[in-house]
């Protein structure tokens, strides 16, 4: 079990059953060809890395099953999925285990 803590401010995050914090990737500011493109026209990109898990998915006899990734993993997500929180002027996501598309490796 991992909780997200920002370093600045005493606020943790603590996922519950197989939710995921995950910090999104900065959107690119230039094209291949350096252009520099505006806040309007940047993507949010659908990967991050994972800061804290939940404890697991409770099972139907009681029990909690563990979960595929694990705090640090660099993953890709689906883009309508995640809660987006904002907690001292950074965006975290909120997210179920099973929005999350594949691990990065």
């Amino acid at each position: 079990m991992a909780t997200a803590t920002k370093k600045k401010a005493k606020v943790t995050l603590q996922p519950l059953g197989d939710k995921v914090v995950v910090e999104r990737e900065e959107s690119q500011t230039k094209t291949a060809g350096g252009i520099v493109l505006p806040d309007s026209a940047k993507d949010k990109p659908s990967r991050g890395t994972i800061i804290a898990i939940g404890t697991g998915k409770l099972l139907d006899d009681g029990t909690r099953g563990s979960l595929q990734v694990k705090k640090g993993d660099r993953v890709l997500f689906t883009s309508y999925a995640p809660e987006t929180i904002e907690i001292d002027d950074e965006e975290f996501l909120l997210m179920s285990e099973s929005d999350i598309l594949a691990v990065i490796e």
